[in-house]
């Protein structure tokens, strides 16, 4: 949902539905929200999640931590086609990688999440252990290309840089590299993805946790089309452009340090068609239901030209796999 102006309402840039921030209130926004946690527990049904990837890749990990023995994982050969997917109903929910503690965001899922018109309603962090698999009877001397999503080859750069006479290989996923040395049969070839994939595709495993760092976790967002959080919402998400004046970035993180509310993630990417300006994605404690948090937001609509609130949602607290 997007804002404009000091308004009660919320209005998405471009025309389309609006959202009253009067609806957000302590007592009538966590009156809905543990109402929808109750109608979720009571009847509990199988939703489909949509990923990107092939079966046993990381995201559909993250989904099934999220969702239990309720997900019906549903995979997409792009991260497109997972928004697609949850637009057109094929799934209740989708999700996505936003950001690696080694590499990095990936910055395609932030420029789809200001795009599309769906919304944050859950956060999961999931531990990355990547692992070299290559078909039964293939060691390591015979291995000359390995296989694997530009993210997780990124993420092993320096065992990659070990291996002398290796052509690493970027592919569209992490366990449909293993997928595809097996149906090809390839025995000059490894592919690196979860230990998962090689178990469960009866794949020989040639090294174990070969990222750069052992602690390399992966944040994942929940997307969905209404704004309904997953649990008790303590963390907002939203993304903004400023005015071109004088301390505009200052004044614009000052809208939260006036009020404590604890930012804990700030990130600018270029504007299209616009050389040279940005527009910055921030993430805070607390959520709309927050008389503070509300403020915030109509005292930040003061001094930007553009600002979309992605979601109110639980957060996953950097909790570990």
């Amino acid at each position: 949902m997007a804002l404009a102006g000091a308004q009660a309402d919320e209005k998405r840039q471009g025309g389309g539905q609006q959202v009253n921030l009067a609806f957000f209130t302590q007592d009538s926004y966590f009156s809905v929200h543990f109402f929808l946690d109750h109608m979720k527990e009571t009847f509990s049904p199988v939703v489909t999640v949509a990923f990107q990837g092939d079966h046993y890749a990381f995201s559909e990990m993250a989904a099934q931590k999220v969702f239990h023995d309720r997900c019906q994982c549903l995979p997409n050969r792009t991260f497109e086609q997972v928004f697609e997917s949850v637009e057109k109903g094929a799934a209740r929910y989708g999700l996505i990688p936003v950001e690696n503690s080694l590499t990095g965001s990936i910055h395609r899922n932030f420029d789809l999440l200001l795009e599309k018109n769906l919304h944050i309603v859950g956060e999961v962090f999931l531990k990355i252990d990547q692992t070299l698999i290559a078909n039964l009877g293939v060691n390591l001397a015979a291995v000359k290309k390995i296989y694997s999503h530009p993210q997780a080859l990124e993420q092993c750069r320096l065992f990659l840089s070990g291996l002398e006479g290796v052509e690493a290989i970027p592919s569209f996923d992490t366990a449909g590299s293993v997928r595809m040395i097996k149906e090809r049969q390839l025995q000059d070839a490894a592919a690196i993805a979860s230990r998962r994939a090689a178990q469960d595709l009866r794949m020989q495993i040639l090294a174990e946790q070969i990222q750069d760092v052992a602690e390399n976790y992966t944040r994942f967002l929940v997307i969905a089309p209404q704004p309904e959080p997953l649990g008790t919402p303590n963390k907002t998400s939203v993304v903004f452009a400023m005015k071109n004046i004088a301390g505009a970035l200052f004044k614009s993180l000052s809208v939260f340090a006036l009020r404590d509310i604890d930012l804990s993630k700030i990130e600018s990417r270029p504007m299209r068609n616009k050389p040279w300006e940005y527009i910055f994605y921030l993430d805070f404690s607390g959520h709309l239901g927050m008389p503070e948090c509300r403020n915030a937001i109509r005292h930040l609509e003061e001094i930007t030209t553009f600002i979309k609130v992605l979601g109110s949602y639980p957060s996953g607290n950097g909790e570990q796999a």
